[in-house]
This record gives structure tokens, sequence and C-alpha cells, in this order.
């Protein structure tokens, strides 16, 4: 197992909480995880790949692997079940495409996964949290293209547009019941899913052209990012969207 980490002063109160994060198997989802861990918090890691998950939970004692689709409306269930305080909605995909390229297929699985299933996921969570009277707090793992358009990406930032819309509403909905929704939403980060896109030089010029700090994102950026906005560290802060972007959409 891996080495526990100390856990920072303004994250604390995570000690002994109940995280789910979902996409967790690598990339990002994966350094969520892991960094909730050494937060003090105990991580349900849900993905669909056990192999995938159990070499995530060799890391930390804390994380426990569960194997699921959030597609699928008895994971959805089962979700509802459980016992959470901390929810990170980070299952998502991308298909770049010009927008008279994209078939049917592949609008229906990228609003299923992207908008439908996240909006399960998060009510199931919500359903969880009122049931133990705790409070907790949920964020989703949008992107920098909820705040803006880029080429090839109608279906996804419409998407995201619209992950960013369920940040709020369910944050005004929420607050009265000590929920806490915002949302985290990253630039081009390094991982699996965008190395494809990556490797071509031309678009990597692009990319680092677009950010002012001249570099990609790490995984570990935007895990940071989700500790503090788990944390009794931003206690005052909801229906936010807190941009890991290097300043892409400050132009």
């Amino acid at each position: 197992m891996g080495t526990q980490t100390k856990i920072p002063s303004w994250a604390a109160g995570l000690s002994g909480a109940r995280a789910v994060v979902t996409g967790a198997s690598r990339g990002l989802g994966a350094a969520i995880a892991l960094a909730l861990a050494e937060a003090g918090a105990h991580v349900l890691a849900v993905a669909r790949h056990a192999e995938e998950l159990e070499a995530l939970a060799a890391h930390h004692t804390e994380i426990e692997p569960w194997v699921g689709d959030v597609t699928d409306a008895d994971f959805v269930a089962e979700l509802a079940g459980k016992d959470i305080d901390i929810l990170v909605n980070n299952a998502g995909t991308n298909h770049p495409m010009l927008m008279e390229d994209v078939d049917t297929q592949t609008l229906d699985r990228m609003l299923n996964l992207n908008v439908r299933a996240a909006f399960l996921v998060a009510q199931a969570a919500v359903k969880s949290m009122l049931e133990h009277g705790r409070g907790g707090s949920i964020i989703n793992v949008t992107s920098q293209m909820g705040h803006v358009g880029s080429p090839k990406r109608t279906v996804y930032c419409m998407t995201k547009h619209a992950l960013e819309g369920l940040t709020k509403a369910m944050a005004v909905e929420l607050a009265p019941r000590g929920i806490r929704v915002n949302s985290v939403a990253p630039t081009f980060i390094e991982t699996p899913m965008t190395k494809p896109m990556l490797d071509d030089p031309a678009f990597m010029a692009f990319v680092t052209d677009m950010i002012p700090l001249g570099r990609l994102g790490q995984p570990e950026d935007v895990a940071a990012a989700i500790v503090y906005l788990a944390s009794p560290a931003a206690k005052m802060v909801t229906g936010t969207s807190l941009l890991v972007d290097g300043g892409w959409t400050a132009r």
C-alpha cells in the first residue's frame, strides 16, 4: 500500500468523510481519488474496469474499488443507498469532430454520459445526503469548454455548458439543506483521453498558445481544486466554477 500523506490543515475536515468519485480508473479521476484519500476521506472509486481500479486502490488504503457504469440504472439506484458526504461527478467523454459530421450515435452517447448520467448520479447523491442529514459537497467536473466555444467541440461544449447550468441550479436549490454544489473546469490536461489529440503537433501548438501560462495542466492541478471545494475551507463557496485553465478563459 502507498505511503500515507499528512493531511493539510485546511482539508482536515475530510477525515472520515465518505466520497464517491466516478470515472476514477485513470487520468483525472484517479488523481482526484488519490488526493481525497490523502486528505483523509474514504473513497469509493467508480469505473467500469476492475483491473485499473485495483491498481489505483493499491496506492492507498482508503480507496475502495467499485466496478460500475454510471449510465446503468441499477448502479444509480445502488448509489442512492450509499452513505455519501462528497460526490465528484467526473465521468465523461469527448469525440471532437466538425458539427456537420456529428452522427446521432455520437450525439446521443455524449449527451447520455456527460449530461443525463451526470444528472442522475448527482440526484442519487443528493438523496443520500438528504437522508443522512449531514449536508455534503457535490463537485461536477466540467471543462473550460463549459464557458467558451471551440472548433470541433459543438457537442462537448453543449454538454459542459449544460453541466455548468445544472451546478448553479442545484446550488441554489440545495443550499438551504446544507449541500454545496460547485464545478471544476479544467483546460487541456495531460491524460489518456487527451493524448491522441495532443500528439498532433499543430493542435498542441494551438492549445499552448491559447493558455497564457504556456503549459498544459496536470491531473494533480485539478485534484487540488477538488480537495479545496470538498473541504471546510470552501464552506462559503457554492454555485461557482473554479477554472483550472491557466488563463484560457481570461482572454
